[in-house]
């Protein structure tokens, strides 16, 4: 494949705006993740070895390689990733930047003179050698996420060291697997959407040509497959000819998310028409109401079409993560509001459950239903809490849950021709070179929002607010007088020369709302769910006066919210199910008819159940 050319490359479709989060729910999770999630985090990573492991290689002699996985070193690069943002706000602990500075130089130590990096295979008395095992080896992996932490460094921070170390180990990749060197790919797909980032970043355009090569080279017979399948790696077809997502979640997550970035700066429309064909498929048939992609446990798989029961729902937190990944560089790519209306139902569901209220317990999997008798632990390992485990002998999740959680204001707004696109409410502060302004609201709690103006442009400029699917009867004033509230393609766009003082207020009517199963899906047909706004909802047994397997919605639902712990809750008029029928089931034991009986039963957000004794579960009940 030819060198990309500067004709090739393509000026940004959106860009990113940052913005800082001030208030409301996403700032108290920031807040979690800064005084418990991080401090947490660095004491399992000491306690696990992920620190011995690269600190043993300063010795001649080193002790054994701690841990199961060879590609442990990503939890260390993801959380210092999450580090560069902490240490940016200037309120990070010391032992935060003892961490960070200690790992670092660590990296700058043991880092190999040709670049490579990897403490597994670096050890002498490593079962294989470096690049021996691209399938399992997690080599290309481990550069992604390394490249990764170390833009966040350079951009946040002003460190470049980490930044040398990660070029240097990049330089050593395009040099073996560059233009007319072997073909091969990771098994593992992440260093596509990190070498994209780092052509960004550095501007070398050899970075991007890796990228766009490692996503063209998949599905070539190019990997050698052990264990599990072509299918498992999405190397059975060419990314462009797969007519679904299909796999291993978080590789297929993570692959369409570097497909998606080679798109943005390369505009190779053959890419684009695929992602979009393959998004638009599994948002039809493969995603949980919660967000959660991925619903079998014994290949961490996606599944078939449709194929998504409640109590094994498998939604491992990392895909929901690389499923956002994905969503926002569609956004970027299109502008569209029907990736956000995913990315928003993922990051308040079906990542958001991934992590305890305390913010230092995690689940790796996220079902959407618990039966009273469930005894398999959290996690790929026996033993252990019921429901959310402090650590996991693979913990992809937690470094994972670290990171996202100091990027969330990264992925509220964007500018594109002259024009601002809020992407998400929360009361937040958003400052571009065409204007600042502030952002109040109480969301998802509530819909009301309001934007204030403190800068403005000279001349005409357009605010668009994006309008959830969910969304009806919206309302928009500027200055207090009525504007055009009509939605097109989900935005609502307010164009005129502003002034500061200028205030818009939005509202987004956020009413019960109960879902239907659909007709192809076995599992849940016949029962509802229940969300209100970007929440979906669930009833714990701890909330409900029968058994929840015993409980049945009216076909129209009655619900009253109320206020619990700081987050709304769902008062919800149900039944309990019928006796069962002799005629239907003359086999079973019959109890005594007795009439159908009403009771109330609370609702609480899907992100906060767990964090009580271990009980039933359902985010699907049977419906009347």
């Amino acid at each position: 494949m030819p060198h990309i050319t500067d004709e090739e490359l393509v000026s940004e479709h959106v860009k990113p705006v940052a913005v800082r989060i001030v208030g409301g729910l996403l700032h108290a999770w920031q807040l979690r993740n800064s005084a418990a999630t991080v401090p947490h985090a660095i004491e399992r990573l000491r306690a696990a070895g992920n620190v011995d492991n690269l600190s043993r290689l300063l010795v001649d002699d080193p002790p054994p390689y701690r841990g199961r996985y060879p590609f442990l070193d990503t939890d260390l690069y993801k959380t210092l990733e999450g580090l560069a943002y902490e240490l940016a706000t200037g309120t990070a602990a010391e032992p935060v930047r003892e961490f960070y500075e200690e790992v670092v130089g660590l990296l700058e130590r043991v880092q190999a003179d040709d670049g490579y990096l990897n403490s597994f295979f670096q050890d002498p008395a490593a079962a294989k050698k470096p690049w021996e095992d691209l399938a399992w080896g997690h080599e290309l992996y481990n550069l992604g996420h390394l490249i990764q932490a170390a833009v966040a460094a350079a951009r946040h921070l002003g460190d470049r060291r980490l930044l040398a170390v990660a070029v240097k180990f990049a330089d050593l990749v395009v040099a073996r697997y560059g233009e007319g060197r072997e073909e091969a790919v990771c098994g593992h797909p992440e260093v596509e959407m990190a070498l994209v980032e780092l052509f960004r970043e550095t501007g070398e355009r050899a970075y991007l040509t890796q990228a766009r090569l490692f996503v063209d080279r998949r599905g070539h017979g190019h990997l050698k497959h052990s264990i599990f399948t072509a299918e498992y790696f999405q190397d059975h077809l060419p990314f462009r000819d797969l007519p679904s997502v299909t796999g291993h979640a978080v590789r297929m997550a993570y692959l369409a998310a570097g497909a998606a970035d080679v798109y943005l700066e390369t505009g190779d429309r053959s890419l684009f028409e695929a992602l979009e064909r393959l998004w638009d498929d599994m948002v039809a048939t493969k995603l949980y109401v919660t967000g959660g992609l991925g619903s079998r446990h014994s290949d961490e798989a996606i599944g078939d079409r449709y194929e998504l029961p409640s109590e094994r729902a498998y939604s491992e937190t990392c895909a929901a993560i690389g499923t956002m990944q994905w969503a926002w560089r569609m956004f970027l790519a299109t502008g569209g509001a029907k990736y956000l209306d995913v990315f928003e139902r993922i990051q308040y569901n079906a990542y958001a459950v991934g992590l305890s209220a305390e913010g230092t317990a995690f689940f790796y999997d996220n079902p959407l239903q618990r039966r009273p008798d469930h005894e398999q632990r959290s996690g790929a390992e026996d033993g252990g809490d019921p429901l959310r485990r402090p650590w996991f002998g693979c913990p992809c999740c937690p470094p994972n849950i670290v990171r996202w959680m100091t990027q969330l204001g990264d992925h509220m707004a964007a500018e594109r021709d002259g024009a601002l696109l809020i992407a998400a409410y929360a009361a937040a502060r958003i400052d571009t070179e065409a204007l600042g302004l502030t952002m109040e609201s109480d969301y998802p709690w509530d819909g009301d929002v309001r934007l204030v103006l403190d800068r403005a442009p000279d001349g005409p400029y357009t605010i668009m607010l994006r309008v959830p699917g969910w969304a009806k009867n919206v309302t928009v004033t500027v200055n207090g007088a009525a504007a055009d509230a009509t939605a097109r393609d989900g935005w609502l766009s307010v164009e005129r020369v502003w002034q500061a003082g200028d205030e818009v207020r939005l509202s987004l009517p956020m009413p019960v709302r109960a879902h239907g199963s659909h007709p192809h899906l076995d599992a849940t047909r016949g029962a509802a769910s229940l969300a209100r706004g970007p929440l979906v909802y669930c009833v714990e047994q701890q909330d409900c006066p029968v058994d929840v397997d015993d409980l049945v919605l009216p076909r129209i639902v009655s619900a009253n919210t109320a206020m619990s712990e700081g987050a709304v809750v769902l008062q919800v008029e149900a039944a309990t199910a019928p006796p069962l029928s002799a005629e239907l089931y003359p086999e079973l034991p019959q109890e005594p008819a007795s009439p159908e009986t009403t009771v109330t039963t609370t609702f609480v957000p899907y992100f906060m159940w767990g964090n009580r004794s271990p009980e039933a579960m359902r985010v699907w009940v049977r419906n009347a």
